[in-house]
């Protein structure tokens, strides 16, 4: 971690993880008739084990406290209640900021236009219940899921600024160890991706060594490092982490973690759901410097088997994005030419996956562009924006123009080699 960053800023990460103001009276409630919703895999699959490569497990208020040590079980994240009637997750007395994207009512209606629900037990147990979780997914069609956290609870920048680097440590290893325990108690079907402590060279490759060995599938970081003092993957901290994944095939996940903040763009004196709906869809678009960071810096040839998944980011801006870099490998990259030993096409064909949820067009349109094999289904289930209700319908119309092998390919093939699943 270097000696100059400054850690009252990074500290607020947590809290800004979630806007408070997304949890303020307000949205409508969009009513959805359960019913018909609910019928489980429509007749088009029928046979396919649809994998959802982007959901979210909201923490257990317990999570943390149940699994810590004696000594440290007062240390540890908690969950108190605010006077303004939100839960928040807590560090001694530091605010870690909300339970996260909950907009899923326990009477599975849905909230359009805030975060979350103040309370968890407003939101649908699913969120953070395994057996609950099962049940909306047998609903959905949906057979597996990759899971991502919800809070900011266990960001790293917040954690590194605790001024106490062991309880960090401990604190994600918690955390690992929670999602090894849902993924066992789900019967291999939801799987939580890696976290680690990686303001440390040897910590960070220790715990992932151990993730991978308890059956852990993937692991999810920031794609600039750097903003928190730690140095980038282009640096060689990073060669270990970086050849235990290829060595292993465990994917490298950036979820919606672009290089752009996009909370700069938007314009002065807007409302909060005029701001987060452009914020939202900026985001996405983001990625598009994370896919070229890593094409222009010759990491993928250094690790040319390494797995890279860009997360909740859609799919439709991706080639635009790709043929914009071949064009710019042409116009500003020539004395890379020998450096660089594949063309951006190649390099995304090779190694990276995108996936989409709402989108139309790009699986109707692009899907053989961008590559069947690239290419993987989510609907961010509890979050803002997610896919719900209608998951089914949604797939029999965009894949209403394939054969079943390439609906096959997307919703199962492509995550279960990215995940290393087996069922």
């Amino acid at each position: 971690m270097a000696d100059d960053v400054d850690t009252q800023e990074i500290a607020q990460n947590a809290r800004k993880y979630w806007s408070a103001e997304g949890y303020t009276e307000g949205g409508v409630i969009r009513e959805v008739d359960y019913a018909t919703q609910s019928g489980g895999l429509f007749p088009e699959f029928a046979g396919i084990k649809i994998v959802d490569c982007d959901t979210h497990i909201t923490e257990a208020p317990d999570l943390f406290t149940s699994r810590a040590p004696a000594a440290l079980k007062d240390k540890v994240p908690h969950v108190k209640l605010d006077a303004d009637g939100v839960e928040r997750w807590y560090v001694g007395d530091r605010n870690f900021g909300s339970m996260g994207g909950n907009v899923i009512r326990a009477d599975k209606n849905k909230l359009l236009g805030r975060l979350a629900f103040p309370k968890l037990e407003q939101a649908h147990p699913g969120g953070h219940l395994v057996k609950e979780r099962l049940q909306a997914m047998d609903d959905m069609g949906i057979y597996a899921q990759i899971a991502f956290q919800n809070s900011g609870v266990t960001q790293a920048g917040s954690l590194m600024s605790l001024g106490d680097l062991d309880l960090a440590k401990t604190i994600v290893q918690l955390y690992n160890d929670a999602s090894r325990d849902f993924q066992e108690e789900s019967g291999q079907r939801i799987f939580n991706m890696i976290h680690l402590p990686f303001w440390n060279k040897k910590d960070m490759e220790t715990e992932l060594r151990r993730c991978i060995d308890m059956g852990l599938k993937g692991l999810v970081l920031p794609d600039t490092p750097e903003r928190v003092g730690v140095p980038s993957f282009s640096h060689d901290y990073w060669d270990g982490v970086l050849e235990m994944c290829e060595s292993t095939g465990t994917s490298l996940n950036f979820h919606l973690n672009s290089a752009v903040d996009p909370n700069t763009l938007t314009w002065e004196g807007f409302q909060f759901e005029q701001t987060l709906s452009v914020v939202a869809t900026m985001f996405s678009i983001g990625n598009a410097a994370t896919l070229g960071n890593w094409m222009v810096s010759g990491r993928l040839d250094q690790y040319p088997k390494l797995k890279i998944g860009l997360i909740e980011s859609g799919m439709g801006w991706v080639p635009f994005a790709v043929e914009a870099l071949e064009h710019q490998f042409n116009e500003m990259l020539p004395r890379f030419s020998k450096t660089l030993q594949r063309r951006p096409w190649e390099y995304f064909h090779d190694q990276f996956m995108c996936s989409f949820w709402f989108e139309k067009v790009g699986p109707k349109l692009l899907l053989e562009t961008i590559g069947v094999d690239n290419v993987m289904f989510e609907t961010d289930f509890p979050h803002p924006t997610s896919l719900y209700p209608g998951v089914q319908e949604h797939l029999k119309d965009v894949f209403a123009g394939y054969d079943k092998a390439t609906a096959k390919k997307v919703l199962q093939d492509n995550p279960v080699r990215f995940y290393n699943l087996t069922f």
